[in-house]
């Protein structure tokens, strides 16, 4: 079995914040949490020093690498701290090949 995770705190939403399945969109001091494992990757977000993590909509999502499950951990990261409001990506890991 092989997986990987990675955590970004301190994590400031832009405008749009980040969309969660059980309590639609979370804005402010924000942290990101991913993990890759066995072709899937699930995101989750908690506002930081909180206990309580929530789904980041569209998670979980197929991912066929560790390499590529990183980049999108980076690009969630970046599409929260940007103007719209950040999701998994409907083909997170590109295309499928």
């Amino acid at each position: 079995m092989d997986w990987a995770s990675w955590t970004t705190t301190g994590v400031i939403s832009g405008h749009g914040g980040v969309r969660t399945d059980e309590l639609g969109v979370l804005t402010g001091d924000l942290t990101v949490h991913t993990t890759w494992s066995d072709g899937e990757v699930r995101v989750s977000v908690q506002y930081s020093g909180a206990s309580e993590w929530f789904t980041v909509s569209g998670s979980p999502a197929g991912c066929e690498s560790e390499r590529a499950s990183r980049d999108l951990h980076e690009a969630v990261v970046e599409a929260v701290r940007g103007d719209t409001t950040a999701v998994v990506p409907a083909q997170p890991c590109g295309p499928a090949s």
